[in-house]
């Protein structure tokens, strides 16, 4: 699992009355409003190509638990998020759905749970429970903030729209530029030009009754060296933070730093060179993406999420009546058309999530006064931290 020290329960269907989420493992004493969650839903509602829902929803957390006279008490927190379109479901017969969607979770969840009408798991598989996890994500946020941790995304790629190819920036200021400048673009977006070829794409998919996907960034700027452990593999951050990541609908792969096209390089230029200034141990590149052998390193931590098409079209699909067993094709549920955009903000809650669980479990403590103290005493990369005395050693296990 990729949290430990948290624990994050949510509840509900696409269409049913609310999501209920419980986040677990918060220490007491962080200052935390309905306003901060309600900031990241209203982002994740946002973004060139998405569906009718979104025109119908205006998300509101309502903190049930876990938070009294504005900060958090240790205990659990427990939220609500309405799900307005409900009401047009409440009061009618679902009509019966038996042709598996190609690419969703339909067939498969019938075969597992045994279900005789496959909206039973269409309604759980929906993306509309990522809400109670963007929510989830902006209280992670709201800690990480209060150790200077920021975290923030960007798209990249939308259908054969792509940045290209570059190093990945050692510099946490290349990365803060670069999303302040993509928020207020509909597709989330650093470069006008490239914004531009991408609204092309997904306006070219709506005209063809398609769909289209294509790759969010996210970073973490000013993640202290030592979270995670490559004692244990489930221990390791980047292991933790891609099965966070992979765990999104729609997610199909993740790398970090220069990724799949650091294998195009010979090792001695793949890796991150160790430099001394001063006393402090410097990198002037970030191939790794800021871990190294599971742990952070110092330096932004960089991530991508290939996020696939939506397997909901406008265009029918082959498939089978499961009722019938006749060859048949699938009938429309309303859907996105892109939902890459809207994917920035849920992919940044679940590396916060995780990031959070990592800095919670390093660091110890119930309150924010122990996390405070105990995060100032933090080894840092600097030799005058390492204990190096150079001297000769024997492993001394019996033989």
């Amino acid at each position: 699992m990729f949290l430990s020290r948290l624990r994050l329960l949510t509840a509900g269907e696409s269409h049913g009355p609310q999501l209920t989420a419980v986040l677990a493992g918060m220490p007491a004493g962080l200052a935390l409003d309905a306003a901060t969650l309600d900031r990241d839903l209203a982002r994740r509602q946002r973004g060139l190509g998405s569906g009718a829902r979104m025109q119908i929803e205006q998300d509101h957390a309502r903190i049930t638990g876990g938070v009294m006279a504005g900060h958090t008490t240790g205990a659990p927190i427990a939220w609500t998020i309405d799900n307005r379109d409900h009401r047009n479901w409440a009061d009618k017969d679902v009509p019966p759905m038996t042709v598996p969607r190609p690419g969703h979770a339909d067939l498969t969840a019938a075969i597992k749970y045994g279900y005789g009408d496959l909206r039973l798991g269409l309604e759980r598989a929906s993306a509309r429970e990522t809400a109670a996890r963007t929510a989830a994500g902006a209280i992670a946020r709201a800690l990480l903030a209060e150790f200077g941790i920021t975290v923030g995304g960007c798209t990249v790629a939308i259908g054969a729209a792509r940045r290209p190819a570059e190093p990945t920036p050692v510099d946490p200021a290349v990365f803060a530029q670069r999303f302040q400048a993509a928020e207020p673009n509909e597709l989330r977006c650093a470069e006008p030009a490239l914004a531009a070829a991408m609204q092309r794409e997904v306006e070219a998919a709506i005209a063809a009754k398609d769909t289209v996907g294509g790759v969010v960034e996210v970073a973490a700027l000013h993640v202290p060296p030592g979270l995670g452990s490559h004692v244990h593999g489930d221990q390791k951050l980047d292991a933790r933070l891609a099965g966070a990541l992979l765990s999104l609908p729609a997610a199909k792969a993740v790398e970090f730093g220069c990724g799949f096209a650091v294998t195009e390089r010979r090792g001695t230029t793949a890796q991150d060179p160790v430099f001394a200034d001063g006393d402090a141990l410097v990198r002037r590149s970030n191939h790794a993406g800021g871990i190294e052998g599971g742990i952070s390193n110092g330096a932004p931590i960089v991530a991508r999420v290939a996020i696939k098409p939506i397997a909901t079209t406008l265009l029918p699909q082959p498939s089978v009546d499961l009722a019938t067993g006749q060859p048949a094709v699938t009938r429309y549920e309303r859907s996105d058309f892109c939902q890459v955009p809207r994917a920035v903000p849920i992919a940044e809650a679940m590396v916060a999530l995780v990031l959070a669980d990592a800095l919670l479990e390093k660091l110890g403590g119930d309150s924010m006064d122990e996390l405070r103290t105990r995060f100032a005493a933090l080894r840092r990369a600097r030799r005058s931290d390492l204990p190096m005395d150079g001297r000769p050693w024997r492993f001394g296990y019996e033989a």
